[in-house]
This record gives C-alpha cells, sequence and structure tokens, in this order.
C-alpha cells in the first residue's frame, strides 16, 4: 500500500493553496491505484519534501507546478499585505489618571500631541484610563502593556511609579508634583536615563507661597488647618513644609488627615473644633477628584479656602494659586509627541512647567464677609465675580 501524507497546514492557509493541494490529491489518486491519503500537519516534519517545480518534467504532476508558483506568489502578497497593514496602522498612546475623567486635561494633552504633529483618530490613538482607586493601577498599566502601547503618559506619582514597575521597555512621560529624582522616577533632570522622563510642576515649593497669600486675605488668623492625605507618597513632605511656613510665619498649624472621601466630615469638624480661621488644601489626586465636595464644605462652615487649582476656585472656592495644568499636560503631549518621533525618554531632560496661575473668587469673599486687598487684586490672573 503506497501512503501519501498531506501537509493540513497549508489547506487553510488560503483558497489558492487549498485549490493546488486539492488538485494534487485528485491526480495523484488517478494515477496511482490503491493510493492511501493522510492530513497531519507537516510544518515541522522531518520528512523528505519536494516541491512541484523539483519534479521531472514527464511526472504526472508537472503539469501543476504554475499553480505552486501561483501559491508562493498568493503567500508572498499575503505576507505583504500584513506589513503594510501593520505600517499603517497609527501608534497607541495609553493615557493614565488616577482621578475622575477630566476633559480638560485630555484637551491639553491633545493640543500638544498636535503641536508635535500627531491627530488623534488620524495618525495616533489615545487609550484613556481614569480610576479614583490607586489599587486599580496596575491591572490598568498591565492591560496597556499587553497592547503593546508605543508610550505610556502618566498623572500624578502613583500612576507613574505604576507604569515604571510595570515595564522598563515602553516609554512613560510623566506629569507629576511629586520630585521625580526622590522617588526614583528618573535618575537626575537633565539625564532622566531609562524609559522614565516628563514635566515636573511645583508642590511642596508653593506650601509657603499659598500660606502667604491667604494669610495676606486673613492676616488677624493665628490657626491655620492644613488637609492632607497621609496616605499619598508626598503627604510627608508636604506635611513638613507646611509646618515650616507656618511656624515662620508665627502662625499655629493644625493638620487635617483624610484618606478618603467619608473621612472629609471629620476633618472639618476637627477644624470647627480646633478653631482654625482658615483652611488650605494640599494638593493630592483624591481632593481634586473632589473639589466641589470641599467647596461645599469650606462654604457650610464659613472658612477660608486656599486651593490649588484654578478649577476650585471656578467651582466656588475663595481662592487658588498653582501650577496651571493644561498648559502642563499641554506639554506632556509635545513630548509624546517627540517620543513618538523617535527621541529616546533617556534623552529627554525632565522639563519644569512654569505657568502659574492666581484667581480669587470675589462672590465667595463677598459671601464670607471679606474684603479683597487692593495688593491681592493687583497680582490675581483672574478675578471671578
Amino acid at each position: 500500500m503506497k501512503l501519501l501524507h498531506v501537509d493540513s497546514s497549508i489547506l487553510g492557509a488560503n483558497s489558492v493553496s487549498r485549490a493546488v493541494t486539492e488538485a494534487v490529491v485528485d491526480r495523484l489518486k488517478r494515477s496511482e491505484p490503491g493510493l492511501e491519503t493522510t492530513y497531519r500537519d507537516l510544518s515541522a516534519s522531518p520528512l523528505p519534501h519536494l516541491t512541484l517545480a523539483q519534479l521531472p518534467g514527464d511526472h504526472p504532476l508537472s503539469a501543476l507546478a504554475p499553480m505552486s508558483d501561483a501559491i508562493q506568489h498568493d503567500r508572498a502578497a499575503s505576507q505583504a499585505r500584513v506589513a503594510r497593514a501593520q505600517q499603517s496602522r497609527p501608534p497607541v498612546v495609553g493615557f493614565i489618571r488616577n482621578t475622575s475623567r477630566d476633559n480638560r486635561l485630555a484637551d491639553a494633552f491633545r493640543q500638544g500631541l498636535n503641536e508635535a504633529g500627531f491627530i488623534e483618530g488620524q495618525n495616533v490613538a489615545i487609550e484613556y484610563r481614569w480610576t479614583d482607586d490607586d489599587n486599580r493601577l496596575p491591572a490598568i498599566v498591565a492591560d496597556l502593556v499587553r497592547g503593546q502601547v508605543s508610550v505610556i503618559a502618566t498623572s500624578g506619582l502613583p500612576p507613574t511609579l505604576a507604569a515604571k514597575a510595570a515595564t522598563t521597555a515602553i516609554p512613560i512621560v510623566f506629569a507629576t508634583g511629586a520630585d521625580p529624582v526622590h522617588f526614583g522616577l528618573v535618575a537626575s533632570l537633565n539625564r532622566p536615563g531609562g524609559n522614565v522622563t516628563g514635566i515636573g510642576f511645583l508642590v511642596s515649593a508653593l506650601v509657603a507661597k499659598r500660606l502667604d497669600l491667604l494669610h495676606e486675605l486673613v492676616p488677624k488668623v493665628t490657626k491655620v488647618a492644613f488637609l492632607t492625605n497621609p496616605t499619598a507618597p508626598s503627604a510627608e513632605l508636604d506635611t513638613r513644609e507646611a509646618r515650616t511656613a507656618a511656624h515662620a510665619r508665627g502662625l499655629q498649624l493644625i493638620v487635617l488627615n483624610a484618606s478618603s472621601e467619608p473621612e472629609f466630615e471629620t476633618a472639618f469638624a476637627v477644624l470647627v473644633q480646633e478653631g482654625a480661621g482658615a483652611l488650605f488644601i494640599d494638593p493630592d489626586a483624591l481632593f481634586t477628584s473632589h473639589t466641589n465636595q470641599l467647596v461645599a464644605l469650606a462654604a457650610r462652615h464659613a472658612v477660608p479656602t486656599m486651593h490649588h487649582l484654578r478649577e476650585a476656585a471656578e467651582a466656588g472656592g475663595l481662592m487658588s494659586y498653582g501650577t496651571s495644568l493644561t498648559d502642563t499636560y499641554r506639554q506632556a503631549g509635545i513630548y509624546v509627541g517627540r517620543i513618538l518621533k523617535g527621541d529616546k525618554p533617556a534623552d529627554l531632560p525632565v522639563m519644569q512647567s512654569t505657568k502659574f496661575e492666581f484667581v480669587i473668587n470675589l462672590r465667595t469673599a463677598k459671601t464670607l464677609g471679606l474684603t479683597i486687598p487692593p495688593g491681592l487684586m493687583a497680582i490675581a490672573d483672574e478675578v471671578i465675580e
């Protein structure tokens, strides 16, 4: 009995391969009575192989050689199509922020990408990931790594630490107020090394400035509260800066701790119990995510409050002073664009955002019975009336 082994791996390859294989088997069976046929995957088989083109001219299958050429041509064409599709597929950027969705920041990030020559939906795709739960960050980053994104853009320290722990191959561009050298994100500001770089903005360094502005508005207050999230990586440093700044100005500082939304009420109850006459809030993603609630609590307890984002003043907070986050995210988008064009994170120095905003809500000041000193009005970037 003669046995013909047919490589089953080519049957599903494409229509041409299938047609040639069936023609070969049919002609062999007609020319070789009693021939038995088996089908199995021979792609890695040590059995000897002959191509149709290698057969003698008088062999009954030699007439099928042109079809064999068609198989090779079709296979090469398929491979070329796949290669072209991969080349034409736009790069994908993963964007992670540990707050609820903020369209302003997403818009600013896209603006930076646009300035670098990339437009979402045309030559770049963006996978957005927003979460209020830092415990989900490792899984979120792992999902982006599995998806083989081209760059990961992170907002804040926890997402950046999670991304850095997950990959040393995918470039990471951060926007954070934490010290990137102190927390091990980069080797140095001028020469980051590794796969991480980004845009830094001042947080702890502005604690004293925020306190100065607040104290200028309420100069008779001697006891000031400072709301911080004790679980935040930068909480210890920020609290130390707040204590130093308060002591230098002869003020008593009351530290209020809140690591979750339900603890806000308790923190304000302590503020009232301790008799604090003003409050300034530590920049933290938890507080940023619940700006409206904190503004409402400050209004309910009639306490003059200094925030770090202009959005808080726009929402009814008394004052805000801090780095422009929209400008920071625009710069981060530009950096991502540069990396997509071929720049290496290790060669891009950490940039420092230098645009600051001081916003006063005059309506809130009037509600609290406060008169804004002319000096503060003069230096304010915006007064909401």
